[in-house]
């Protein structure tokens, strides 16, 4: 009698295994993916805006800029172009005295006013979003003495796409003058075509022109002239010359 039990039990647990072998063959095998890897961006090594500084005047900079890139590696315009009196408080973006906004071109330039005279200034860029430009620290540039000469424009001739004009320079103070600068913005798309007794230093919409060689020193209540030929689309309205040194 235990020999029959013992050998029913053996075939009970020989059915068993091949029922739990049959069950496994026919589950279906887990098959393991891996996520494919995000693709990681790589941005040349390249500035992705610079700039420099093309003008200055007793109270205001002009810093010409250039957006070299796009996002996600760069800035869409407008820039703010932010200034700072000492290196350090520009690296560490501490104490702004001043800023201005460009306009929508990739390549423009941006006027800051209401500086102090005869004083350095460095620039920073950052974008209309706030997103401050970590690589760029321009400077230092140094705004004008307080002006002692004054500078008067006058037309001389006038016609349908262009003009020519005289502009005196004088010294109004009490000692020489050694070197002058005079600078002013045109009001649409004059261009000088010809230039003499002076010398153009920039020569798009922000003109500087600075003293020729021979007239640089003007002692005090003495004046000297230098003459522009220039071309524009209509009539031209005119320009306020500003003078410094």
């Amino acid at each position: 009698m235990i020999r029959t039990l013992g050998a029913a039990l053996a075939a009970a647990l020989t059915l068993t295994g091949l029922a739990a072998s049959t069950g496994a063959a026919q589950s279906p095998a887990t098959v393991l993916t891996t996520p494919a890897p995000t693709p990681t961006l790589a941005c040349p090594p390249a500035l992705p805006v610079s700039g420099q500084v093309t003008g200055a005047t007793a109270t205001s900079l002009t810093v010409r800029y250039s957006i070299l890139l796009r996002p996600p590696c760069g800035y869409d315009p407008p820039m703010v172009v932010t200034l700072f009196t000492s290196r350090e408080d520009a690296t560490g973006w501490r104490n702004p005295v001043a800023e201005a906004v460009s306009g929508p071109e990739l390549f423009g330039t941006v006027t800051v006013d209401g500086l102090t005279p005869d004083t350095d200034y460095w620039f920073r860029f950052s974008d209309a979003h706030g997103t401050r430009d970590p690589y760029l620290v321009g400077g230092p540039a140094r705004t004008l003495p307080t002006s002692t000469c004054a500078a008067t424009a006058t037309i001389d001739s006038r016609w349908y796409g262009g003009f020519i004009v005289t502009v005196t320079v004088r010294n109004t103070g009490t000692e020489p003058m050694r070197g002058w600068l005079v600078s002013w913005r045109w009001s649409g798309d004059e261009r000088i075509q010809s230039i003499w007794g002076g010398v153009a230093e920039s020569a798009d919409q922000n003109v500087t022109v600075r003293n020729a060689s021979w007239n640089e020193t003007l002692t005090p209540g003495t004046s000297t002239t230098f003459g522009l030929m220039v071309a524009v689309s209509g009539w031209s309205s005119g320009f306020t010359p500003v003078c410094g040194r």
